[in-house]
């Protein structure tokens, strides 16, 4: 009588592998504020990581390609007046990028695609409506520029970034700080974490708990959740004694986990990366020097240990590259940027295979950058499934991507390459068009104003001559 020993999968043999020296970013100040965030944010075009800065908040952005040293005067992204304490591409546009801080706002920059000269202090829009600092933000997985904010008031704030407003304030359904947020795929619910150790399922729009688990980890510390494709919930957390745990959780039946496993003994919370195209999670623990990943199917026990990527150095922070930013060639299934002290490592996982032709097994069509659905259709209770993509020819990211237009909208109007100036909901343009007359009276601002720097530079230059003469 044979019994099968070794369960089936064609992702048992992923391995992890650093990549080669001339292929980090070197000379990289990474941010030293205490939070449980990735500190780190990527998409196909731009690696962004929040660093140290002087005098409030700011953080790095760096195109891919641009490995290496970098540069100790390299621009940052400096509007903020505290601690930068969360950063997250727009799926939807890869120029797009918005930042939480310890100053209450939330920001959304545009980013073009040269490196600029000077520092970024100008966001396309300031978000506020939180009384304490915003540690966590998440941009909508299928609805164009809904951002999602949540604050140390204890307060959910769902915005619409292409008008400045907010669209839904959950203010009573947490009555601790929120501790992670989470969208499923169509974006229709929201998987909460709180101090109250409580794991809650959230429908927004109507401002409304769908199910909620006491206790799901019985430690005090952090708990993080995500969504899976099966719409299951993946938790980190702590046992009673202090042991890092994960579970697997069915909302519709919240008495018992689908799965509760033990793993070690440390304090850095385990922060959960999902790819819901091959169901696996990586946990990476902040002060950890490893990533362990894990495999979520429907036989029991459902999550299946995969392998530890192990390195000598400890990690204090983490970024995820979207599939669609892989290199399918050579059977990439997900690319991590782990953040040292100084620099920034990419790491690669990948599936050995002998064929160098695509691998229609390892990439099933997934999520691309086209919105399914305009925020005010997602308001009024539409929910879609992302736009899907193939990745059989590989993902070029387009050099210069606009928005569709739609009502007043900051984002599509302001291309990456243009200009920078602030500017709120009330002073969108409203044609949608620049015209002849625009774009003559916008060349002449400019000149009167670099005019006036002209002649500040004048001045200063005159004073610092009368200074030298008068020392003489």
């Amino acid at each position: 009588m044979s019994r099968r020993v070794v369960r089936q999968s064609k992702f048992r043999h992923v391995f992890g592998q650093a990549a080669k020296a001339d292929q980090t970013y070197e000379d990289i100040r990474v941010s030293k504020v205490t939070w449980d965030s990735s500190f780190c944010a990527v998409n196909p075009k731009f690696l962004a990581i929040i660093v140290e800065a002087g005098g409030g908040g700011a953080f790095m952005v760096l195109a891919l390609t641009k490995t290496g040293r970098v540069d100790k005067n390299h621009p940052l992204v400096t509007g903020h007046t505290a601690p930068v304490l969360d950063i997250d591409w727009c799926p939807h546009n890869d120029n797009v990028i918005a930042s939480a801080s310890d100053d209450t706002t939330v920001m959304v920059w545009q980013i073009p695609d040269y490196t600029p000269v000077r520092n970024i202090t100008e966001p396309i829009i300031t978000l506020e409506g939180h009384s304490k600092r915003v540690g966590i933000i998440a941009w909508h997985p299928t609805a164009r520029n809904i951002l999602l904010s949540a604050g140390g008031d204890n307060v959910i704030i769902i915005w619409n970034v292409g008008t400045g407003e907010a669209l839904l304030n959950l203010d009573d359904l947490h009555p601790d700080v929120i501790h992670s947020v989470c969208w499923n795929s169509n974006g229709s619910l929201l998987a909460t974490t709180c101090k109250d150790k409580t794991l809650r399922v959230i429908d927004p729009r109507k401002s409304q708990v769908v199910a909620e688990r006491f206790a799901a980890h019985e430690g005090m510390r952090p708990m993080r959740a995500v969504f899976t494709r099966q719409g299951h919930i993946f938790t980190t957390g702590f046992t009673r004694m202090s042991q890092r745990e994960l579970g697997l959780w069915d909302p519709n039946n919240f008495e018992e986990p689908v799965a509760l496993q033990e793993m070690d003994t440390s304090n850095g919370v385990l922060l959960p990366f999902y790819d819901p195209d091959s169901s696996i999670v990586y946990l990476c623990g902040k002060g950890d020097s490893s990533i362990r990943y894990f495999e979520i199917t429907d036989e029991a026990p459902f999550v299946h240990y995969l392998n530890t990527f192990s390195s000598k150095e400890p990690q204090r922070g983490m970024g995820f590259m979207p599939k669609r930013g892989l290199d399918v060639s050579k059977c990439e299934i997900a690319r991590f940027y782990k953040l040292h002290e100084r620099k920034c490592e990419p790491i690669i996982m990948t599936v050995p295979r002998k064929s160098d032709l695509f691998q229609d097994d390892l990439y099933p069509d997934t999520p691309g950058p086209e919105p399914a659905l305009e925020a005010d259709e997602w308001v009024s209770g539409q929910d879609a499934e992302p736009v899907l993509i193939s990745l059989r020819d590989g993902y070029v990211p387009p050099k210069h991507r606009e928005l569709r237009v739609t009502k007043r909208n900051i984002l599509d109007v302001r291309p990456p390459s243009g200009p920078r100036r602030s500017q709120s909901a009330s002073d969108a343009p409203l044609s949608q068009q620049h015209t002849v007359e625009t774009l003559l009276e916008e060349i002449k601002a400019l000149r009167e104003r670099v005019q006036a720097q002209e002649q500040r530079i004048t001045a200063l230059e005159n004073m610092l001559v009368e200074l030298v003469d008068g020392t003489d």
